[in-house]
């Protein structure tokens, strides 16, 4: 495509893109950093909270796409992927003693590039956004669990940006051996730490989708990281509020904490920026690719698998280089301990319960119930003792509800609440590429024997990860197991392992038969 701008050459490929939506998983298995660091909303400075980020080493207080694109790694599995991901941390308040301690994050994140509407677009240089918003504690103007989707766009409020921005946060009660996931986006708060306990044995998945219409005139960022952006009417899917015409890639965050970890101490989880209710979660992101590259895999990457290893135009790394891959911290934040046990949250941040956002109740925030003993001095520079304004957060009832089975190669269209279908990877992709879904099998792991089962159950697939954690000052050196939930239609023997804990797990079966040891350093 010589001799063409890049404007032209992304309407081309787009022309060339298939009409059934695809998507690819960005693997970020490794973290860049855990830090105080946001350049988004606080450039050049040290943020009031912690945040884990994932992505280019050239990331700092204020990066921008030329920084990331000169970072000379990336903790994400493609090399030409130099964007930066990142959300608060997740923190676990023990009532017995005060103190605070980071939760286990699990396998790092995925990023999903997801292919919805006409005439996708690339995002351009220099563009940036952020969805959620950390000041909000309280959602309960709307619905639990929400309306039929099939509505929103003629109902007030699920029709306004508001309800919509809301309703992009998610929190996946994991539970592998129950076979019946939740849908993505299902539930917008934390659950409590009892719910947690009893149903949630594999942890919480958090989920954040960002907008995807784009108001092109007013450029590729905005003071609030968001005014340039809007959701299409469904959130992930449907159409673009007028004056947002130009739509681009939909991107989804997933990142997996490991609550059950402390399953029967009794405490709270709260995110790093000081909230437990989760209505608060939000996360941002630096768009760092070449954009002719994301064109291209736009264009060519449509395969309903997911899977990078599909997509010819990627180049995938060992894990020796992302599991690597650090950023450069600030001078200010080398001290600075995110990891715990400690007094406060990173930064001493400030409890806010709601239900009134957390600024407008920054000026009444009383001491927390815990002992001031307890909380003492941090660890943090600067730190002194932390303030709540309740003792604990409020979130409503959600039981347990199994998504919808979408079969992306049958035409299905992906919506929140459904369960992404498995298909089999490795199909050449085409202007029109397209895969059976993969039929019905598990492979559980229930004892140290080796055990033949066969099953013929519906056929989807959810993601998650199995990692042994050591924890020394601020690093942590990982070993992951990528367990890929997918189902075939297939005879297999599995040996079950000491690891397993007498909790089910489901293999990586279209590709590989055992989960491969991937090592990194967090830091």
């Amino acid at each position: 495509m010589r001799g063409h701008s890049f404007v032209e050459k992304a309407a081309i490929l787009a022309g060339l893109a298939s009409s059934v939506d695809a998507f690819w998983r960005m693997p970020c298995k490794s973290r860049t950093g855990l830090a105080r660091v946001d350049p988004l909303v606080n450039p050049g400075t040290v943020s009031p909270h912690a945040h884990v980020i994932h992505g280019s080493s050239g990331f700092g207080e204020s990066a921008g796409y030329d920084d990331l694109m000169a970072g000379n790694c990336t903790s994400c599995e493609v090399s030409q992927d130099k964007s930066v991901y990142w959300t608060p941390s997740l923190y676990f308040r023990d009532d017995a003693t005060g103190q605070y301690q980071l939760v286990e994050q699990v396998g790092g994140m995925l990023a999903y590039y997801l292919l919805y509407g006409d005439n996708v677009t690339a995002f351009p240089r220099d563009f940036a956004m952020i969805a959620g918003s950390t000041d909000l504690r309280n959602f309960s103007d709307y619905a639990v669990p929400d309306v039929d989707k099939s509505s929103w766009a003629s109902t007030s409020p699920y029709n306004t940006q508001e309800f919509l921005r809301q309703a992009a946060v998610g929190f996946n009660c994991l539970n592998y051996p129950k076979n019946e996931p939740e849908g993505t986006l299902y539930r917008h708060f934390m659950p409590d730490k009892a719910y947690l306990d009893q149903n949630c044995v594999d942890g919480i998945r958090m989920e954040l989708m960002f907008p995807s219409c784009w108001n092109e005139t007013a450029g590729v960022t905005a003071p609030d990281g968001k005014s340039h952006m809007a959701y299409p009417d469904q959130v992930m899917t449907g159409n673009c509020p007028a004056g947002f015409d130009t739509r681009l890639v939909s991107i989804l965050f997933e990142t997996i904490w490991n609550t059950y970890a402390f399953k029967g101490i009794a405490g709270e989880f709260m995110f790093s920026n000081g909230d437990p209710t989760g209505y608060g979660y939000h996360g941002d992101f630096i768009m760092g690719w070449d954009e002719e590259v994301l064109q291209e895999a736009v264009a060519t990457c449509t395969n309903p698998s997911g899977e990078i290893g599909d997509c010819a135009i990627f180049d995938i790394q060992d894990e020796s280089v992302y599991g690597s891959c650090n950023f450069t911290l600030p001078e200010a934040l080398v001290d600075d301990d995110v990891v715990g046990p400690m007094a406060t949250l990173p930064g001493n941040c400030a409890v806010h319960s709601g239900p009134a956002p957390a600024n407008a109740m920054a000026g009444a925030a009383t001491t927390a119930k815990t002992s001031s003993a307890a909380y003492g001095t941090s660890t943090a520079k600067g730190s002194s003792a932390i303030t709540t304004t309740s003792s604990s957060a409020i979130v409503p009832t959600l039981s347990h509800s199994a998504g919808s089975t979408i079969v992306a190669s049958l035409g299905q269209t992906y919506v929140p609440g459904g369960v992404f279908a498995a298909v089999e990877s490795g199909v050449a992709y085409s202007d029109s590429s397209s895969s059976t879904a993969a039929a019905d099998a598990i492979a559980a792991v229930t004892s140290s024997a080796t055990t033949l089962l066969t099953t013929s159950s519906a056929s989807f697939y959810s993601t998650s990860y199995s990692t042994t954690t050591a924890i020394s000052s601020l690093n942590e050196k990982v070993e992951v197991d990528e367990v890929v939930w997918v189902q075939e239609d297939v005879t297999i023997t599995v040996t079950a392992t000491a690891t397993a804990s007498g909790v089910a797990r489901r293999r990586h079966l279209h590709e590989h038969q055992h989960a491969k040891k991937r090592g990194g350093h967090f830091a």
